[in-house]
């Protein structure tokens, strides 16, 4: 038997709930899965896993072991990196989850960047704007925007980014500008659709804040969309200003208010767990911190 592959799929069957789901990972199929995980329980002399036609869940016995073998598994992990030392440790595949549009307009490039430098690494960048569980997606580092991140993860801090008030001179010429917070409720304001009560906006001149009813026919889940509308004139919105600070120095874009801004964006790297990471997580995770926080639009911690 396997071990470390067998290991490796039973710990997978536990994070992912599903032998269907670690076969299609693993490129085989279920019954293979089956097998593999059935020899080790018979080789343990446990029954690790408690399996219905609707579910699958690992037993008492199975949750210790479960604990134990992720353990082992990355202390594998580590050893081998070690073992091959220097550069021959920066090979394998690496899971990267990010947000669709920080992934689109900023990461991607770095990501292309980072494998040039590291030609045996390879990447599975995942863009979504959902906090994932990065277990269960098996990623080995996360980039988020804002919160609230999840308690499990470790949160890294690596930038920052203002959030200011922007339309187009188009718009502009149309509506005259606010003057004062309380006159953007008169405006046309463009929003994240899925923010919770996203018409409240808070506004700080740095010494008060205000908060303020907006009103929009416009809600938009995508932030490239948002700075394509805005560009287009149709509206007031609030943005970070890594995703419109090229509008803005071509005047495509202008602030509004310009003495009021929103709360920073803070971006964080999110890892499933402090320690055992791949070296090649930890190579990329320095990397990117580096990098995005000399980003325009972005200020370093």
């Amino acid at each position: 038997m396997d071990t470390m592959k067998s290991l490796h799929w039973f710990v997978r069957a536990v994070q992912l709930g599903s032998l269907s789901a670690v076969a299609r990972e693993a490129g085989t199929t279920q019954p293979t899965v089956s097998k593999v995980i059935a020899a080790l329980e018979r080789d343990l002399g446990v029954r690790l896993l408690a399996r219905t036609t609707a579910s699958l869940a690992p037993t008492t016995e199975g949750q210790r072991f479960y604990e134990r073998a992720r353990g082992v598994l990355a202390e594998f992990d580590d050893a081998v990196a070690d073992a091959r030392g220097g550069t021959a440790s920066m090979q394998g595949l690496l899971r990267i989850n990010a947000p669709v549009a920080l992934g689109q307009f900023r990461l991607n490039a770095l990501v292309l960047d980072f494998m040039a430098a590291h030609p045996a690494i390879e990447v599975e960048l995942i863009l979504n704007d959902r906090m994932v569980d990065l277990v269960e997606e098996g990623a080995d580092v996360a980039l988020r925007l804002g919160g609230p991140l999840p308690p499990d993860a470790v949160a890294r801090r690596i930038a920052a980014s203002p959030r200011w008030l922007v339309a187009a001179p188009d718009y502009l010429a149309r509506h005259p500008a606010p003057q004062t917070p309380q006159e953007l409720a008169q405006h046309d304001y463009l929003r994240f659709a899925w923010l919770p009560d996203g018409d409240n906006v808070a506004l700080s001149d740095g010494t008060r804040t205000v908060t303020v009813r907006t009103a929009g026919r416009y809600r938009v889940n995508n932030a490239l969309a948002i700075r394509a509308s805005l560009e287009a004139g149709a509206g007031i919105g609030l943005c970070p200003e890594w995703l419109v600070q090229d509008l803005l120095a071509s005047s495509r874009l202008l602030r509004v208010l310009p003495a009021w801004q929103g709360e920073t964006q803070l971006l964080h790297l999110l890892y499933p767990e402090r320690h055992h990471q791949p070296a090649r997580a930890r190579a990329f995770a320095d990397f990117i911190a580096t990098r995005m926080a000399a980003l325009p639009g972005f200020d370093g911690i």
